[in-house]
This record gives C-alpha cells, sequence and structure tokens, in this order.
C-alpha cells in the first residue's frame, strides 16, 4: 500500500516517465508520424495529470517541504524550483488548450501554440525530477 511519504518518489517518476514521452513524441511528430505522436503525447499529458493529482494529495496531506540545507546548493535550489513553479502554473492552461486544439483539429494553432508550450512542459517536468532529488536525495 502506498503511503502519502511515498508520493514524492511517486511524483519524480511520473515527471520522469513525462518527459520521456513527451520528448518521444516530438520526434515522432518530426518524423511525420502523427499517430504515434498521439499516443505519445496523450501519454505524457496522462502521467502529468496523474502527477499533478498525487502533488496535490502530498502537499494537501504534508503542506511545504522546506530545504534542509544551507550551503551553496541552497542558491541552486532555488534557482531551479522559482521558474519550475511559475512555469507549471503557465503552462497548465496552455495545455489544456493546445491538446483542445488538437482535438479539435485546429493543427496550426495547436502547432503555434505548442511551438512555446512543449519546451516549458519539458523544462518543468525535467527539474521536477532534479528538485525531488535535491529535496529528498541529496
Amino acid at each position: 500500500m502506498i503511503s502519502v511519504t511515498d508520493l514524492p518518489l511517486v511524483n519524480a517518476i511520473l515527471n520522469g516517465v513525462s518527459s520521456v514521452f513527451l520528448i518521444c513524441g516530438y520526434v515522432k511528430i518530426k518524423n511525420g508520424n502523427k499517430d504515434a505522436h498521439k499516443k505519445l503525447m496523450l501519454a505524457a499529458l496522462i502521467s502529468s495529470a496523474l502527477f499533478l493529482t498525487s502533488y496535490l494529495i502530498y502537499h494537501f496531506n504534508v503542506g511545504s517541504v522546506p530545504y534542509p540545507y544551507y550551503d551553496w546548493s541552497r542558491k541552486l535550489y532555488f534557482a531551479i524550483l522559482i521558474p519550475h513553479v511559475i512555469l507549471a502554473v503557465v503552462m497548465t492552461p496552455m495545455i489544456i488548450i493546445g491538446v483542445t486544439f488538437a482535438f479539435k483539429s485546429k493543427f496550426q494553432k495547436h502547432k503555434k501554440l505548442m511551438r512555446w508550450t512543449f519546451p516549458i512542459w519539458v523544462y518543468v517536468s525535467v527539474t521536477g525530477v532534479i528538485i525531488y532529488l535535491m529535496l529528498y536525495i541529496l
């Protein structure tokens, strides 16, 4: 049985999985494989939604987790964390709108928006793993 204390690891795994799906989906669309792109991006969307659900459950139960170190790594941690949080908030509606465009077959609008959304989504997913490592492992 998973407990609340297991959720940071689950979150990191979901972020890592999302990153892989996103990058593979990007490669597939660049190679013209629309069907594989759609499947991979849906997988990225689902893994990101699962992450967000797990993240909210964890922080609802545990609250904020302060960074425990007061050395050189503290500045690095916040240099990663602050843009991560801001971009996570910004990207959520961008993803919803971009996916909506794709489902409505408005592919030019989808492509135009996702040109900005994709790198933000990858950044947030990858830095989510880094934040986990810095906060819970190192």
